[in-house]
């Protein structure tokens, strides 16, 4: 690190932008469990489903912004028909039940999804939604140091969108609902919240959160059910965040981003390269260890 100052800005920088990402997905896991108390297994295919939907009405001729309006759409349907058939139905239900009903829209949406659009990866519109292109090269430390500018606006729109969210949580009467209905279900309900709207409400928020990760993703490599598994990192940096924490989220993001990046420059070749693929959930395994309500969770403290 001391003899190369310039790699090691240049590690960290790829690493910020892809925490900031991590942070983005997982706070579609944090709306989901603001509202309901359960980890929402679909927000991975979700992300892939949403881009996928963008790309495939653009191959149908649709124009690119308009195919985005009708992207908010589909994740609108999406949502009122996941509280319609699965939510409603279940409510007051142990949280592990709907906890597995997540798995069934999961696999629900892989299988839809490879029916509408196949299985081979595509190519992101990243020029018709004007994404930029190219690279900014910076004289730092002695090196230089590229930036790309794809990198750069997907941080700069990771970051607008989740400070948008903290404020919706924060400020709005929706967003102190939300933490109601995460609470108590019962309690919610007799004070006349209205669990089918909330849900609808969370669940078409995380739809436009998996949107907008699924453009910055598939800009920076290409649009695929692969995406999925990226999207899962989502689950060590919540671990080490607190599932209920929207600050937790973006702080466990750029832990769980710079360090795997990190780990894989400088560390990977000592064992055998691969750092990357397991580095977060090994993080996250130290913070279950010894710290399971994360950085920013709050103890359950449970008298009897």
């Amino acid at each position: 690190m001391a003899q190369a100052p310039d790699l090691l800005v240049q590690t960290i920088w790829e690493g910020l932008v892809s925490g900031v990402l991590y942070a983005l997905i997982a706070l579609g896991f944090v709306l989901i469990f603001k509202a309901s108390g359960v980890f929402n297994f679909a927000q991975g295919i979700m992300v892939v489903f949403a881009a996928l939907t963008l790309v495939g009405l653009y191959e149908k001729g649709v124009p690119a912004f308009l195919a985005v309006i009708i992207t908010l759409g589909v994740m609108f349907a999406l949502a009122v028909a996941i509280e319609r058939v699965v939510l409603r139905p279940l409510v007051n239900q142990p949280d592990i039940i709907l906890f597995m009903a997540t798995f069934g829209i999961t696999y629900f949406l892989i299988g839809f999804g490879e029916a509408l659009f196949g299985g081979n990866p595509k190519q992101m519109i990243a020029d018709q939604l004007y994404l930029p292109k190219g690279a900014i090269d910076l004289q730092i430390l002695g090196g230089l140091v590229s930036l790309q500018k794809i990198d750069i606006a997907a941080a700069v729109i990771a970051s607008l969108m989740i400070a948008a969210l903290a404020a919706f949580f924060q400020y709005t009467r929706i967003g102190r609902a939300l933490r109601a209905v995460a609470d108590s279900h019962k309690a919610a309900l007799s004070v006349g919240i209205s669990l089918n709207q909330i849900w609808v409400i969370v669940w078409f928020t995380a739809g436009i959160v998996a949107l907008i990760t699924g453009i910055m993703w598939g800009a920076r490599s290409d649009v695929s059910f692969a995406l999925e598994i990226v999207a899962l990192k989502a689950l060590p940096v919540l671990i080490l965040g607190g599932f209920t924490s929207i600050p937790g989220a973006i702080v466990g993001g750029l832990i769980i981003g710079i360090g795997e990046k990190l780990g894989e420059f400088y560390w990977g070749p000592l064992v055998g390269g691969g750092i990357e693929s397991w580095l977060a959930y090994f993080i996250a395994l130290g913070f279950l260890l010894f710290r399971p309500q994360g950085l920013f969770g709050d103890k359950i403290i449970e008298r009897i």
